[in-house]
């Protein structure tokens, strides 16, 4: 008979343990209560309506919103995950305090949560979306973040924060308002990608962040589009930029990273810029329609540049330098709008190298105070000596092979924000 009962017990304990579905109706402190008798695995299947409380997420459960509000306090964030594979889902989040001291967040993951998803939320109003402080191999997929209005760019928060988070991945969401998309500081091993930023400072901010991937992201009408500072080993492939302000890309201090396939259109300012940035690949990108396609300096060296399109920037390239910097690998090299080619033997490259500069450039960027000179015969007589015999040139960018047919990368069709997702 104890046997008999031994083994009634043993096979009753797997659904004494199974994992429970809640459901939990709107009302303040609700979901409070409900977290109050949950066990680990249970989820939480809120009907839909407004919730006004902030929460503690401290152990592994599941938060379903079914597009109900969770109206934060106005103080702190607004749900806080310390426990481990916790997923929040569904729920438009808002209300936020206004720390940056604490990271007020419509989501904060801390250094104990393990393993969390946010997934598939709208987070309105918050001075943070989503802060990843610590968590490891955290996935925040699917969001709209809708950040501050009501302060200063540089005194708002950012989309998605990610401070020493190994293994986190960002993806597929959209980012709109507040200050940067994504800053991640002092982190590696991350993945950003597919997402789409709106009106921000910079799309993607990186800073001592390194082996981390930047993949197939789209910055729209944004100061700043991709900024790689102080890191190593950065992919930074597929990205779109248009109509950002001062820079598409920026490589400053970056060492030995990919930026590879990216589209920069209709910059205000630089499509890339590169400062003090060495041993970088820049591959198969199409550079157009800035003021200046390529500026690099402050020892910008050994990085390999190929097989670009630089198409209708008003200066292709600003480089001063006394010594000649080869733009080809491999026997190719890049495409030049303003390159009157010719390519007689069919091969898709040029018969003779091109040089973007002279020395006339180099003094105009020293000197810009003689732009008033440029009409005059003396000037267009040394441009053309410079032309027809190129050892009069001081040095700077060559590239031996260039291309006679331009890549080609199209804009991704993005919807509208306001089509984006409802705002509730």
């Amino acid at each position: 008979m104890r046997r008999f009962l031994t083994l009634i017990c043993v096979l009753l304990l797997p659904s004494l343990g199974a994992a429970a579905d809640i459901a939990v109706s709107p009302g303040k402190g609700g979901i409070t209560s409900a977290l109050a008798l949950a066990e680990a695995g249970d989820r939480l299947i809120l009907t839909p309506g407004t919730y006004e409380e902030n929460l503690v997420l401290d152990r592994p459960v599941t938060l379903i919103g079914n597009g109900a509000v969770l109206q934060g306090t106005g103080v702190g964030s607004v749900i806080t995950v310390t426990g481990p594979d916790v997923v929040v889902e569904g729920l438009i989040i808002q209300g936020s305090g206004s720390s940056h001291e604490s990271i007020d967040s419509g989501v904060q993951l801390t250094k104990t949560a393990k393993r969390p998803i946010v997934r598939g939320n709208t987070l309105l109003g918050n001075l943070y979306g989503v802060d990843i402080h610590g968590a490891h191999d955290a996935l925040v997929v699917g969001n709209m973040i809708r950040g501050r209005q009501d302060h200063r760019m540089n005194s708002r928060g950012n989309g998605v924060y990610v401070w020493n988070a190994p293994g986190a991945v960002v993806a597929d969401n959209d980012i709109m308002w507040g200050r940067d998309g994504i800053f991640v500081n002092t982190s590696k091993n991350n993945i950003f990608r597919d997402n789409t930023f709106r009106d921000l400072r910079f799309a993607v901010h990186y800073m001592y962040a390194n082996r981390s991937e930047v993949t197939g992201n789209v910055s729209l009408g944004n100061d700043l589009g991709y900024a790689i500072m102080f890191s190593d080993r950065v992919k930074l492939n597929g990205n779109v930029s248009v109509n950002d302000k001062e820079h598409g890309l920026m490589l400053n201090y970056a060492t030995n990273s990919q930026v590879v396939g990216n589209l920069v259109r209709d910059g205000k300012n630089l499509c890339l810029f590169m400062y003090n940035a060495q041993k970088n690949l820049v591959q198969g990108n199409r550079f157009e329609g800035c003021q200046i396609g390529i500026h690099f300096t402050a020892g910008s060296e050994r990085n390999q540049v190929t097989e670009n399109a630089f198409i209708g920037n008003r200066t292709q390239v600003k480089y001063v330098s006394t010594q000649w910097v080869e733009w080809s690998a491999n026997g190719i090299g890049n495409y030049w709008s303003d390159f009157a080619a010719y390519d007689l033997n069919g091969d898709g490259l040029a018969d003779m190298p091109y040089r973007p500069n002279d020395s006339m450039d180099h003094i105009l960027w020293s000197q810009p105070a003689a732009k008033l000179l440029l009409g005059s015969p003396a000037v267009q007589l040394v441009k053309w000596s410079q032309s027809a015999f190129p050892a009069l040139l001081p040095g700077g960018v060559i590239d031996s092979h260039p291309m006679m047919r331009p890549v080609e990368i199209a804009v991704p069709e993005v919807a509208p924000p306001e089509k984006s997702a409802d705002l509730g």
